[in-house]
């Protein structure tokens, strides 16, 4: 089954390759979506894929790349169709 879900992540999370390395992890476990950054300093991530690669990805938010420091992730159930293709940046 594939479920999607929602993500904000607040903290230093933009300009230390946060984006890329979300895509990163979410192409490793075969995950759909997008992160982009958002204009208050926030990232949304939006993944879609089986249950479990999900939890193993929003685990992965909180720590985020070498140079991020995460205070918050916020995660919630997208009611959206399931996206094709590949997990992109924008």
């Amino acid at each position: 089954m594939t479920y999607c879900v929602k993500c904000l992540v607040s903290g230093k999370v933009q300009g230390v390759w946060f984006r890329g390395n979300t895509q990163n992890q979410a192409q490793q476990l075969g995950l759909t979506g997008y992160v982009h950054n958002l204009p208050d300093g926030r990232v949304e991530v939006l993944a879609c894929g089986n249950a479990e690669n999900l939890r193993i990805l929003q685990d992965w938010l909180w720590q985020g790349p070498r140079l991020a420091e995460v205070t918050d992730v916020h995660c919630e159930p997208a009611t959206i169709n399931p996206l094709p293709g590949e997990f992109t940046t924008g």
